[in-house]
């Protein structure tokens, strides 16, 4: 079991302290929205409301001692490079975060982060993995454990609704988002049907992910 810290938990940052959290991990969930925090409570370890620009407050909550710290701050970006910047300098190994823009993206690598991620730009820059098939078109490494995944919807997806498919059940993975040629539907339902072509942006457990690629 890993620790995860996720600071910030807006719809990204939630998807990813749920889905964390159900595959077995312990997750603290920060923000500084109260009722945020209230809503995600129940389903990770810990959550707290707190200003994360406040070193004191990262120190207390023992951020250094997490495996990862995800910063999915929203549109404040002085608290994304604040809460970036701090978790370097407490020590954190390894510090993912989210960026809006190409510039915003440079600060926080050059300040220490050492994985930049570009959620609503999709996924990010292609990188080459070791999952070798045509359905898998963008990887982002999470941990050496998790990963979130842009996959095209294999065949016996197609006209099939989340609910039916239960891929959290089969394969241990969670859809957190469906592109549909230029629509990015970032909040879908058990209902929404998976379509041919759909692409799937899913986070689960790597060997899982691996299944879907055999799959």
């Amino acid at each position: 079991m890993k620790q995860f810290a996720v600071i910030g938990c807006g719809r990204f940052g939630s998807s990813v302290a749920k889905t964390l959290y159900n595959l077995g991990n312990e997750v603290l969930a920060i923000d500084k929205d109260e009722e945020i925090v209230q809503e995600i409570s129940e389903h990770v370890t810990h959550a707290v409301q707190a200003d994360v620009m406040d070193e004191n407050v990262l120190k207390e909550l023992g951020i250094r001692n997490f495996d990862v710290v995800i910063i999915s701050i929203g549109s404040d970006l002085e608290a994304s490079i604040l809460a970036t910047l701090i978790a370097k300098e407490l020590g954190v190994k390894w510090v993912i975060a989210k960026a809006q823009s190409e510039l915003h993206g440079k600060v926080l690598s050059k300040i220490g982060a050492d994985k930049i991620i570009f959620p609503e730009r999709d996924m990010g820059v292609r990188v080459a993995h070791n999952l070798v098939s045509t359905n898998v078109l963008d990887f982002i490494e999470l941990s050496p454990d998790y990963s979130i995944v842009e996959i095209t919807a294999i065949p016996e997806w197609e006209n099939k609704s989340l609910r039916e498919l239960k891929l959290p059940t089969k394969f241990g993975i969670n859809v957190m988002a469906i592109k549909r040629e230029k629509y990015i539907n970032v909040s879908p339902y058990a209902d929404d049907v998976i379509l041919p072509g759909d692409i799937l942006i899913v986070i689960g457990n790597t060997e899982d992910i691996r299944r879907v690629e055999k799959a």
